[in-house]
């Protein structure tokens, strides 16, 4: 099934516009966020060697049982975990800065949630 809701394109024609100008590196890289109607997803990523070098989700193992507790609260609390998350994996592997891609959503609602999470976790944009 081929998808052309007119909401779709032009959030796909404001990703294709920023990631003009985003590009990640090894000393910062890009941490792109993709958002779905029950999950959310954000990479750390290498733009120079195409690798992708943290991910989180709201289905990743060691999240799952934290995310079934926040069940009732909504998702804007599950994707802030996501962030802080993400954020804690990123220091581990010694990444403290990072330019953010928003892939065309708004800077609102879980997008918004997870940024400040991932400040929160320790992360700089």
């Amino acid at each position: 099934m081929v998808r052309t809701n007119k909401k779709f394109l032009a959030r796909l024609r404001r990703k294709r516009r920023v990631r003009k100008k985003i590009f990640g590196t090894a000393e910062r890289p890009r941490l792109s966020v993709f958002r779905s109607a029950k999950h959310i997803y954000a990479q750390i990523i290498n733009d120079e060697e195409g690798r992708t070098l943290v991910a989180a989700s709201t289905l990743s193992k060691d999240l799952r049982a934290k995310v079934n507790e926040l069940k009732g609260q909504g998702k804007v609390a599950q994707a802030r975990l996501v962030g802080e998350y993400l954020a804690q994996m990123a220091r581990e592997k010694g990444i403290t800065k990072v330019c953010f891609d928003r892939a065309g959503y708004r800077y609102h609602g879980r997008v918004k949630a997870l940024a400040e999470g991932a400040r929160e976790g320790g992360l700089e944009f």
